[in-house]
């Protein structure tokens, strides 16, 4: 995986199983997406202020192996499998941190977009390289 983010499972993350609910997977994933791009140095709001885009979710499927409950502590981690003129495929991963046990598996699609008019863009090539380093 090419990049990792931790998470602790708060209380309002689970549901009245006292298991994580189904949608703060996909909660958690964007955390860990958000926080990728900036480790590598683009701030969202920046990018929609400075260059005009922003990333918006095309597709989100996951696949849930087994439940996250309070308090655990999870890895978040992504991989880049694709990149298009427009778009970016990833891979997301939510693995509990005290047995590595994979918890889901998750697929997104990313598509850059103006900010003002929500139309496909392409991707500033600045950030097509940092993402492939």
């Amino acid at each position: 995986m090419n990049f990792r983010w931790p998470v602790r499972v708060y209380y309002e993350d689970t549901d009245a199983g006292g298991v994580v609910y189904y949608a703060n997977y996909f909660r958690f994933m964007e955390r860990a997406r958000t926080e990728w791009l900036r480790t590598l140095g683009f701030e969202q709001d920046r990018l929609r202020e400075e260059a005009g885009i922003l990333f918006v979710v095309r597709r989100a499927e996951a696949e849930f192996l087994h439940p996250a409950r309070f308090n655990d502590l999870l890895w978040i981690t992504g991989a880049l499998n694709d990149v298009g003129r427009a778009t970016l495929a990833l891979e997301q991963e939510v693995r509990r941190q005290s047995d590595d046990r994979l918890l889901c598996r998750g697929a997104v699609q990313l598509v850059c977009v103006d900010a003002g008019r929500f139309r496909p863009r392409p991707i500033p090539s600045a950030i097509v390289e940092k993402m492939k380093a």
